[in-house]
């Protein structure tokens, strides 16, 4: 009934890469009780928010189910997939988020991130308290007890340090299975789909629609040229935001990783890692931003340190990111 738990203690320190590969093992076998993709997604939600913890291993609910609303809401809302193994019945996060839908006369061809940031904190709120009951207690189960400490009431879960480095060197491996087992996990319930086709969705269901909220906050820290060429870039449809560790990887948006580039750098790069002389420059912007107030404070600033960004790029290239880039 380990589902049902409302606060869990971590109950090893250390565990071995062997022991974490038996978890996510038993976690995708059907050992596991999965009658809803809850687990799946909680999963996802951690892998994207890696980077939002902070150095005592803490994460905030709110960016933890942040990711996993904004998840289920593109998967439910948006390609109308069915989330629970029994016919004529839906997960209550379903429910939620179609009662959210039917009220607000929302169309489904809108993704969570097109809604307004008063009603995505309405809906985040909302499936945070539903996932305090079933969720949380439900992959820490699954795990022995080893991967975190969770206290509903304090709404901050601490990841354990095994599973924090371990899910750095083997995320884009965590990444797939986990994409790929909740992909199985739906066309078993959901008749129209074919496996490929929900691989494609679930791969993409954290994608924003549009990164013009961040090209707001970079234009005013860049002199109007490429961060990779260096070349003059002359109008705002010539200057993309560019993902520097490439989104694939890190499958987030996060104000640190994010620069302005021209449309031949950013189409050339495409989903490889720039070359090492980049990173030496992206820390040097980066600790600019940190000396600007109405910056350092947000929330994906709070957690940035240069040497996480220098771990990210070097877990990258251990991810397999070899294919090193230069603008030519």
């Amino acid at each position: 009934m380990s589902y049902k738990l409302q606060v869990g203690e971590m109950k090893a320190s250390y565990v071995t890469d062997k022991e974490i590969w038996s978890h996510f093992n038993y976690i995708f076998s059907s050992k596991s009780r999965n009658s809803t993709t809850y687990k799946f997604v909680l999963v996802k939600a951690i892998i994207e928010n890696l980077y939002n913890i902070n150095e005592n291993f803490e994460l905030k609910y709110f960016n933890l189910f942040g990711s996993f609303t904004r998840i289920y809401w593109n998967l439910v809302v948006h390609h109308k997939l069915n989330q629970i193994n029994m016919t004529g019945k839906q997960a209550e996060v379903h429910k939620i988020l179609l009662e959210f839908q039917a009220k607000h006369g929302i169309d489904s061809s809108f993704v969570f991130d097109k809604l307004s940031n008063e009603l995505q904190l309405k809906i985040i709120t909302t499936v945070t308290r539903r996932c305090k009951i079933n969720v949380m207690g439900a992959l820490y189960g699954d795990t022995a007890g080893t991967i975190y400490n969770f206290d509903n009431k304090k709404d901050v879960l601490q990841l354990n340090a095994s599973y924090y480095a371990f899910m750095q060197r083997f995320q884009k491996i965590v990444t797939y299975l986990t994409n790929y087992q909740l992909a199985l996990f739906l066309e078993k319930f959901n008749d129209q789909e074919d496996t490929r086709g929900l691989l494609v969705k679930v791969e993409n269901v954290s994608k924003r629609s549009s990164l013009n909220q961040f090209y707001e906050i970079l234009s005013s820290f860049y002199s109007g040229t490429c961060f990779y060429c260096g070349k003059t870039i002359k109008n705002k449809s010539g200057a993309h935001v560019d993902h520097f560790i490439p989104w694939s990887f890190v499958q987030a948006d996060q104000l640190w990783n994010l620069v302005i580039s021209c449309s031949r750098c950013n189409l050339s790069k495409n989903d490889k890692l720039a070359s090492d002389i980049y990173l030496s420059a992206l820390i040097d912007r980066n600790q600019e931003f940190l000396t600007v107030q109405q910056v350092k404070v947000r929330e994906d600033m709070k957690v940035y340190a240069s040497n996480k960004l220098e771990s990210l790029y070097h877990y990258t290239v251990e991810n397999g990111y070899s294919d090193f880039w230069m603008p030519k």
